[in-house]
């Protein structure tokens, strides 16, 4: 309001001059304005975990913007002349509602609200919100500018708007030098290392499809209807759904744009369904129906960890363990770096075999803190195998991706619920350990076995035709894999209680095709270059069956790279 006034005397008339119904006008709108201010940095003291607490407070926020946003549509003349109001203005309210449905996409896992995001933020660059801010001289307006397009580069990642974002990154560059230029800034490192990160995020995949002008083909290896082997007649499985995820990523080597490593990145989309629109396809910009959520949750529930604190990680665990309805599955995702054990005890228990790396919080890491752990007898910064087992009180899938992930062969299950914990290898060949940087190769097996299949033959790119006749192919390997999994007379029950859930019964299928592929391969020669798990598989009816080793030559037939795997299986040892 104050601001208003302002605008009032600066020009040639007094309020009292303005009439009353456009007076009452630009007081409505200011207050609007505040209360959305409001309650916007409220969202920042809410707590993170937890599916009930924020969603009344998330509502109100939703609500008011919702009203802000229709006001400036309807007023707009009155308060561009009274208020002055000013383009950028107007792009920081749709950006600000962007940002509401990205925090609620992350919140609930609905990927119907990633295309909100995007409408909202399509809008601001199409009709030029903040083309005037580069001419004001105010820094700080120009790194809203630039916020905006780091978010907007963040959905249409996740949205797989990979041509778009090409776009997105050269103008963003362009901002940010233009920005540099004129305020002589301390951020500048900062926003060249997030323009670095985003560009090699987008050439993160080793393998791209080309069509036949040489193009790139945007894939998408979110599950789709059709893409998961139904279950046979009568076959016996768990009724359990997969509910929530914990996705961790600690990775020391991996690129981290907004706080979300490769691996990280991966594994949320191989746990989404494909995105549907909410109501309509939006095609008119800005229409605002925040209360329509989808009548069944499509998708897990997921939390994003990046670089958590042991503490931070215990506390989400147990928020999601306490929450976790009835016959439901808690998954626990690990992508970080191994912590191996430091002495060798008489005793081999759940915590004398490492684990992983959680963060160390800074402010405690002293002198005295630093002592204490040079006597320490465990890693204290280490998510141990016996740090889970309170939480095997309830159907558990872990997936371990480290040098260490042979840690977690060492559990125990003792209250008797289903627990599966898949391993990845832990040593790679070196042509293999040279592309960590992009990823790690199981997870990419675990996100898209063609990708990781192509990449590890050495291919960087493949026909489009191709590609789909190789896809066609592997959903009947995916078929057979499921038969032999189920079928199998020696399979620990663990397996058959989780394949009725479609994300667990796809990750099942692919981690057996994924142990197969590795064991045919030339290059994979050691048992650790292997994915394992807990419990163990039955090899000779899944990861060596003889029908699976027969399709794999196949597949490698048909891509030509057949010469890279052993023929007769029986030569790989």
């Amino acid at each position: 309001l104050a601001n208003w006034r302002l605008h009032v005397m600066t020009g040639a008339e007094t309020e009292d001059d303005i009439p009353l119904g456009e007076r009452k006008t630009v007081t409505d709108f200011c207050y609007l304005l505040d209360k959305s201010k409001q309650l916007f940095n409220g969202l920042r003291d809410l707590p993170q975990y937890g599916h009930k607490q924020w969603q009344s407070y998330f509502g109100r926020t939703f609500d008011v913007y919702t009203k802000l946003w229709k006001f400036q549509q309807q007023h707009r003349q009155v308060l561009d002349s009274r208020y002055g109001l000013k383009r950028w203005q107007i792009g920081e309210v749709a950006s600000k509602i962007g940002q509401l449905y990205y925090h609620y996409y992350l919140r609930t896992s609905e990927t119907s609200y990633l295309n909100e995001a995007f409408s909202f933020y399509s809008a601001i660059r199409q009709r030029s919100y903040y083309f005037q801010v580069n001419k004001e001289d105010r820094p700080e307006l120009v790194v809203k500018k630039l916020r905006y397009y780091a978010r907007y580069i963040v959905v249409c990642l996740l949205l797989n708007k990979m041509d778009l974002v090409k776009v997105l990154v050269k103008e963003l560059s362009e901002e940010i030098e233009d920005y540099t230029q004129r305020f002589n800034t301390e951020d500048q490192l900062e926003w060249n290392l997030v323009l670095q990160e985003v560009a090699a995020f987008v050439e993160a995949d080793p393998v791209v499809v080309l069509n036949d002008n040489n193009s790139v083909v945007v894939t998408s290896n979110r599950l789709q209807e059709g893409t998961v082997p139904p279950l046979e007649q009568g076959m016996v499985v768990g009724q359990l759904v997969l509910a929530d995820a914990l996705i961790i990523g600690n990775c020391n080597n991996q690129l981290t744009p907004v706080e979300l490593t490769i691996d990280m990145f991966r594994m949320l989309q191989a746990l989404e369904r494909e995105p549907v629109n909410l109501a309509t396809q939006t095609s008119k910009q800005g229409t605002l129906e925040p209360n329509e959520k989808p009548a069944k949750r499509e998708n897990p529930h997921k939390y994003l960890l990046y670089k958590p604190t042991f503490s931070q990680l215990f506390t989400f665990l147990s928020a999601s363990f306490k929450e976790l309805p009835a016959n439901s599955v808690l998954l626990v995702y690990l992508s970080a770096t191994g912590v191996f054990p430091t002495g060798h005890s008489d005793y081999e228990g759940p915590y004398d075999f490492g684990g992983v790396l959680t963060n160390t919080n800074r402010d405690v890491v002293n002198g005295e803190t630093v002592q204490k752990r040079n006597q320490a007898q465990k890693e204290m910064h280490c998510l141990h195998p016996g740090d889970l087992f309170p939480f095997t009180r309830k159907p558990l899938f872990v997936i371990v991706d480290s040098s260490n992930s042979t840690a977690y062969k060492n559990f125990t299950n003792l209250f008797g619920q289903p627990l599966v914990c898949l391993l990845s290898p832990t040593v790679y060949p070196k042509s293999v350990q040279d592309q960590s940087q992009r990823g790690s190769l199981f997870t990419l097996f675990l996100y898209s076995p063609l990708l990781a299949f192509s990449s590890v033959c050495g291919l960087s790119n493949v026909r489009r035709g191709l590609w789909e006749r190789a896809q066609e192919f592997l959903c009947k390997v995916y078929r057979d894999i499921g038969q032999m999994i189920t079928r199998s007379r020696t399979i620990d029950q663990a397996f058959l209680q989780f394949f009725g859930d479609e994300f667990l019964r796809l990750l099942l299928i692919r981690f057996v095709f994924c142990s197969a592929a590795l064991r045919l391969h030339k290059l994979f020669r050691e048992s650790r270059s292997f994915p394992e798990s807990y419990p163990e598989l039955p090899k000779q009816d899944t990861v060596e069956s003889g029908l699976l080793q027969k399709h794999i030559l196949e597949l490698a037939t048909m891509l030509d790279v057949q010469s890279l795997f052993w023929d007769d299986s029986l030569e790989a040892y």
